[in-house]
């Protein structure tokens, strides 16, 4: 039977970016810390025209284009996200309308009316669920039926001005090819999961009094000069509900709900999720493995020795090489080696070592987090990282995070770079592993086809990295805030999101155009 997997990879990131040395200056931070502690360079920042519709939108065009794909031939679009912009309606179907509008007078009115569209939402992970199920869809429709399916990533990884994740932003859109005999990746199916409810990462629904917002108006007025009148916050509460709608706004009870796409999060107890999950996923990935008969640990090489690249979600360039010592622990107790390493760094803690209390635990964990650092500065770990895993950081290094994409850009990263250097991959197996917070990992692994070469040869990756607009930081606040209006740089070539709502359309309602070169 084919194999099923990744055919080709295309992807869009805003021509902006804000340089991390100006970032860093900006908020007085250390940069060194920033870049040669994090391997950070960069962060890509989305224009005033963009979105997450846009992003993905225009990677997708770049996908039909480049493989000469019809539309009416295309089964399904399923888009990984955690920047929806809707609480009902799929981006993947404001996704749909743009490649229409380009697509129709080619390929016939309503050339997408067949396709299958949906979001799948698992923070940093869903483009990966999205891909997994995508893949079983292609398998099971045969090689006879040549089933076409896209997978696309779409984010704007933002976090609140002057918190402590704002250094890790980035946003970007992909598309991933599936179909049989893939050119790029054949991915076999054997995965490992490992899921469990944490709120480590989340964006939760938020509400705030009333009396709050009044009170916090006024204060800011007495700050200005206005004088203070007693008794106005009660006289405001007692009229609001009974207002009528102004400017689409109806205050019809007494808090108001709020969206923000800034997340609120807990970074090391997320690091430590995204450790125990990967953990937890690749030896559920050994196990399905060995039951499989696709491994012998009696007789094979240990996995992680058998894959030449290791691919990972990336929130920041070096998350991979210090969250991966646990897998790179677990895989080796039982080889010689592993003895070289404690008489180096001393025996590792464990659990059954501390108190059964919350107590113990965060001490056992503090213990864990500290022997996980001394594994990665050992001359085996970054012997085994320098050939496996620094491929992988180059670009995101250079864009930041990208969410549900990170570990799509590594990918890309990885096969541009050992394409550029040369190095004979075909047949070579490479180890995946995705995470999203909440928290769930998915480990499994693809394997390099002969004509890769041809496609990572167009994904000019660095190329177009290079030719960004730089921004200042006053630019980039207003950007944030949303206070920009006009694009930085006007788009072309590329699709834009023109308005929000306007006469004669609902409220809310998007509006997209595509600006030819």
């Amino acid at each position: 039977m084919a194999g099923v997997g990744i055919d080709d990879i295309a992807i869009h990131f805003p021509k902006l970016y804000f340089d991390m040395k100006d970032f860093a200056e900006f908020r007085g931070a250390d940069f060194g810390k920033l870049n040669k502690g994090l391997g950070l360079t960069a962060m890509a920042i989305p224009d005033a025209h963009e979105d997450t519709a846009t992003m993905g939108a225009n990677a997708c065009a770049r996908l039909i284009n480049r493989n000469n794909l019809d539309p009416n031939k295309i089964g399904r679009i399923y888009l990984g996200t955690e920047s929806a912009l809707d609480g009902a309606k799929p981006t993947a179907t404001y996704i749909m309308d743009m490649l229409e509008q380009r697509y129709d007078d080619t390929y016939g009115k309503d050339c997408f009316r067949n396709c299958d569209v949906v979001d799948l939402t698992f923070a940093c992970i869903g483009a990966v669920d999205a891909m997994h199920n995508t893949l079983d869809w292609v398998a099971r429709g045969g090689e006879e039926q040549d089933r076409i399916g896209i997978v696309v990533f779409a984010d704007n990884a933002k976090y609140d001005l002057g918190s402590s994740g704002e250094y890790t932003q980035g946003a970007g859109g992909g598309a991933v090819l599936i179909r049989h005999n893939p050119r790029l990746l054949e991915i076999p199916d054997n995965w490992g999961v490992s899921t469990m409810p944490v709120h480590d990462f989340f964006k939760p629904r938020r509400e705030v009094e009333l009396k709050t917002v009044v009170e916090n108006v006024l204060e800011l007025a007495e700050e200005a000069g206005e004088p203070k009148k007693e008794g106005l916050v009660e006289r405001i509460l007692a009229i609001l509900p009974k207002s009528s709608k102004k400017d689409n706004i109806m205050f019809e009870s007494h808090t108001l709900k709020i969206h923000k796409d800034t997340p609120v999060f807990d970074g090391q107890f997320s690091n430590r999720c995204y450790s125990e999950s990967v953990k937890t996923a690749f030896i559920n990935f050994r196990q399905t493995a060995i039951n499989s008969g696709r491994y012998d640990p009696e007789n094979d090489e240990i996995l992680t020795e058998q894959w030449n690249r290791i691919i990972v979600h990336l929130p920041y360039a070096f998350q991979g090489k210090r969250m991966f010592p646990d897998v790179f622990r677990h895989d080796r107790r039982h080889l010689p080696m592993w003895d070289e390493i404690v008489a180096e760094i001393g025996s590792e803690p464990f659990p059954e070592d501390y108190e059964d209390t919350p107590e113990g635990i965060e001490e056992f964990e503090r213990a864990n987090d500290k022997y996980r650092r001394l594994i990665s500065k050992t001359e085996a770990f970054r012997e085994f990282s320098e050939r496996r895993i620094e491929k992988t950081q180059r670009a995101s290094s250079l864009i930041g995070n990208q969410y549900t994409g990170s570990i799509f850009l590594a990918l890309m990263s990885t096969m541009e770079s050992d394409y550029l250097d040369g190095v004979d991959m075909e047949g070579k197996r490479v180890g995946l592993c995705g995470y999203g917070s909440g928290a769930k990992a998915k480990v499994f692994e693809g394997i390099v086809q002969p004509g890769w070469k041809e496609i990572s040869s167009r994904f000019s990756l660095f190329d177009r990295l290079s030719t960004r607009t730089p921004l200042d930081k006053d630019v980039y606040e207003r950007l944030h805030r949303g206070s920009q209006k006009e694009s930085v740089v006007e788009p072309v070539d590329e699709f834009a999101l023109v308005a929000v709502g306007g006469e004669g359309v609902l409220e809310g309602q998007r509006r997209y155009a595509y600006f030819a070169p």
